[in-house]
């Protein structure tokens, strides 16, 4: 196990939970991974070991998912809420500044943690998200979170892992879809389950309906800003992305082909891209493969 267990507490009293990847000393620049709205700290396990020989990894599971505390209360499962976790998160942590790396949700909530308090983050990589939350997008995403039909095996996991994800990972075979299935359900008893609460679709789907972030992304700092996007994305389309570079001058858009929302950083596209910006950033020699 190349991380260590972190359990803390939210300022309204839920165990939360984060992985935490040491780095090659204790000066080591810091990362927060941010995951999608139904995601957890297992979709970056790849990144986490590849990138902890340069740098600490953090990957916190947001409350209701993963390791952490469900909330009793769906009202909740919102991203200011989140954001205030993170914080108690970076206060635990004692860690003073963190360069954030946030896919979907995760890059909504980067946006507001750089409003609130910018001084305390390096950069910012936002994965297949942006100001602007494609409706076709988020229209599907609201047709199966917390909907999803329970499964009996592993093998009926894997499958509708498909189904939902498909059309973002045209190219997967069984085998990748096992190894996704691994991701989003735990094994509770001797049947897979979807390791969220369904309840954490209450609020986000209904905020973000009409959300519209530019006011936020136009007042940052002059952060560095890494923008990813999957070629056939139903969130970020290329219109919002191509105005997204226009708007700040300081970020650097790339595009993932042959995946939709929203690509995994494992892509040679998207993983060449982030060396390349943590090492700007960082002024640090890459991380070894």
């Amino acid at each position: 196990m190349n991380y260590v267990d972190v359990f803390y507490q939210s300022d309204d009293g839920l165990r939360l939970y984060a992985r935490d990847y040491p780095g090659p000393g204790d000066d080591a620049p810091v990362i927060i991974c941010l995951p999608g709205l139904t995601r957890n700290s297992k979709d970056f396990v790849a990144l986490a070991e590849t990138l902890q020989h340069g740098y600490r990894v953090i990957c916190p599971d947001q409350r209701g998912r993963g390791r952490s505390q469900r909330d009793a209360d769906a009202s909740h499962y919102r991203p200011d809420r989140y954001v205030q976790d993170m914080c108690a998160l970076q206060e635990t942590l004692h860690i003073s500044k963190w360069t954030i790396i946030g896919t979907s949700l995760g890059g909504l909530m980067a946006m507001l943690m750089i409003a609130r308090n910018g001084q305390r983050i390096a950069g910012v990589v936002l994965n297949d998200i942006g100001p602007v939350v494609d409706p076709l997008g988020l229209a599907r995403i609201a047709s199966y979170v917390g909907k999803s039909a329970p499964v009996r095996n592993w093998d009926e996991a894997s499958e509708q892992a498909a189904v939902t994800n498909g059309l973002a990972f045209p190219d997967y075979d069984r085998k990748a879809w096992q190894a996704m299935a691994r991701e989003l359900y735990i094994q509770e008893g001797s049947t897979p389950v979807l390791d969220y609460d369904p309840a954490i679709a209450v609020g986000v789907v209904a905020d973000t309906a009409a959300l519209s972030l530019w006011p936020l992304l136009e007042a940052m700092p002059a952060l560095p800003v890494l923008a990813i996007r999957g070629e056939t994305s139903d969130i970020l389309s290329a219109e919002i992305l191509n105005e997204m570079t226009q708007r700040l001058p300081h970020l650097t858009a790339v595009t993932v082909p042959h995946r939709g929302h929203a690509p995994t950083l494992g892509e040679p596209a998207a993983r060449a891209a982030i060396m390349k910006f943590l090492i700007n950033i960082n002024q640090m020699p890459p991380a070894k493969h």
